[in-house]
């Protein structure tokens, strides 16, 4: 369980610093994809709440990040189903206006559990666009609707948000001819519409806003089959799921506080817990510290 630690001063504050703008792509600036000498970790990709894609007729972005990741050599794809993955990429997408929705409402969460674990201050002081990890949701804004896309690095291990990148586009800047760009876009068969080009691009943005705070990455904890077992505390009252799916029936409500005990099963964002009447269900790891 993460000690409870509660900073004062400097850590308030470095809550309160400016979220970097939001990237907008144009003509005169084509996007090029982040590169890394090494793999930051395994990632297992999750789809959020705002599934924008489907209003374009376009299915998941899962492959298409997956082909950022190993064309990068940022990350690489988990595949071992005998071991937890390092990160968990959430993926939104929509207009801009809607992501931006969509990503403030796990934002208090993640905030409040940085803070307790004392984690706020170390990456205010060591992540590019101090703060960033905590608020770059928050730069989307205004009333011109854009196609957006946003991701979130969430810790396994810790259920704490590490760092996220957003991407808003108007207009597509990359040539769709081939190459790489062509390549990861026509993983998920985005590279055949222009919508399909436009949130590929938005997501190639969002990807290198992400990459841009590894050193919140690389020191960030494993997760190992041992550490699943520990009890855990419930951030934010919330529900006990009968699936790993907030759209499923809710077993029973919980208040925040609430300590719950996880059986060591995990799908995606969500963890199978038990509480102390021996009710068995999910809960969402972004709704634990």
């Amino acid at each position: 369980m993460i000690a409870r630690k509660l900073l004062a001063g400097a850590a308030v504050a470095a809550l309160a610093l400016p979220a970097a703008p939001a990237v907008s792509a144009n003509k005169a600036a084509a996007p090029t994809l982040v590169t890394c000498e090494q793999s930051l970790g395994t990632i297992a990709l999750v789809d959020g709440d705002l599934a924008g894609w489907t209003q374009y007729g376009l299915g998941s972005p899962r492959e298409l990040i997956n082909a950022l990741a190993t064309q990068s050599g940022c990350f690489t794809a988990h595949s071992d189903m005998r071991a937890p993955a390092r990160f968990l990429v959430t993926a939104v997408a929509g207009s801009q206006e809607e992501v931006d929705k969509s990503v403030s409402l796990g934002k208090t969460v993640a905030t409040e559990a940085l803070v307790r674990s004392g984690a706020a201050a170390r990456m205010a002081g060591g992540v590019p666009f101090a703060g960033a990890a905590l608020g770059m949701f928050s730069a989307f804004g205004g009333k011109k609707k854009t196609v957006a896309a946003g991701l979130r690095v969430v810790s396994p291990a810790t259920g704490q948000a590490l760092a996220s990148g957003t991407g808003t586009v108007k207009k597509s800047s990359l040539t769709w001819g081939g190459g790489w760009a062509t390549t990861a876009a026509g993983a998920s068969g985005y590279q055949s519409s222009k919508d399909g080009q436009m949130l590929a691009e938005a997501f190639i943005l969002a990807f290198n806003q992400l990459v841009a705070q590894k050193s919140a990455l690389e020191t960030a904890p494993a997760m190992t089959l041992a550490a699943a077992t520990p009890g855990a505390t419930v951030a934010v009252d919330t529900n006990i799921f009968a699936s790993a799916s907030k759209t499923s029936a809710a077993v029973r409500a919980v208040r925040a506080g609430t300590e719950l005990n996880p059986t060591g099963k995990r799908e995606g964002l969500f963890v199978e817990v038990k509480d102390n009447f021996g009710t068995t269900g999910w809960v969402s790891v972004e709704d634990l510290k």
